[in-house]
C-alpha cells in the first residue's frame, strides 16, 4: 500500500473518534460517571495517535494526487492548511486526556475543572474535524465543492448536457 492509500484508511477516525469522544464525554459528564470519562480521555488519545498517522501519510497522499485531472494544488492546500489546524487540536486535545485520565485515577481536586477545558478543546475539534473533511473529500468528490452547484448551471446555460453525447 502507498502513502495515499494509507492516508484514507487513517484519516477517518480522528474525526469520528473526536465525535464519538464528544458523545461519551457529555454522556459522563451528565451521568457524573467517571469510567465514562475516562473511555473519552482513551478514545481522545487514540484520535491524537491517528492524526499523527494521518500526517505522516498526507504528503504522500498530495504528491500522488496534485496533478490529477480536477484536483489542483489549491484544493489540496486548503485540506492541508485545515488538517494542521485539526493535528494540533487534537494534540492538544490528547495531551489534556493523559493529564485529565491521571487526575481522574487520583482523585484529584482539579479533575472536573480539566474535564471542562477538555470538553470546550473537543468541541473546538469537532468543528474543525468536520472542516477537514470537507475539504478532504472535495479533493476527490468535486460533486461536494461549493462552486459544484456553479458549474451545472453555467454547463446548462451552454447548452452542454450529457444527453448531447
Amino acid at each position: 500500500m502507498n502513502d495515499a492509500h494509507w492516508h484514507l484508511v487513517v484519516n477517518h477516525f480522528p474525526i469520528i473518534g473526536t465525535i464519538f469522544g464528544l458523545g461519551i464525554l457529555i454522556a459522563g459528564l451528565v451521568l457524573k460517571n467517571k469510567t465514562s470519562i475516562n473511555t473519552a480521555y482513551l478514545i481522545f488519545i487514540v484520535a491524537a495517535f491517528f492524526a499523527l498517522a494521518s500526517m505522516s501519510t498526507g504528503e504522500g497522499a498530495e504528491e500522488m494526487v496534485e496533478d490529477m485531472p480536477s484536483v489542483g494544488k489549491q484544493i489540496i492546500h486548503e485540506h492541508e492548511e485545515m488538517a494542521e489546524k485539526l493535528a494540533l487540536v487534537l494534540y492538544i486535545l490528547g495531551g489534556f486526556s493523559i493529564v485529565g485520565l491521571i487526575l481522574n485515577i487520583k482523585n484529584h481536586s482539579t479533575a472536573m475543572l480539566i474535564t471542562y477545558l477538555i470538553l470546550i478543546i473537543s468541541v473546538v475539534a469537532v468543528f474543525l474535524g468536520k472542516e477537514t473533511g470537507t475539504t478532504g473529500g472535495e479533493v476527490r468528490h468535486t460533486e461536494i465543492r461549493a462552486n459544484a452547484i456553479n458549474q451545472v448551471g453555467i454547463q446548462q446555460s451552454e447548452g452542454t448536457t450529457e444527453d448531447d453525447d
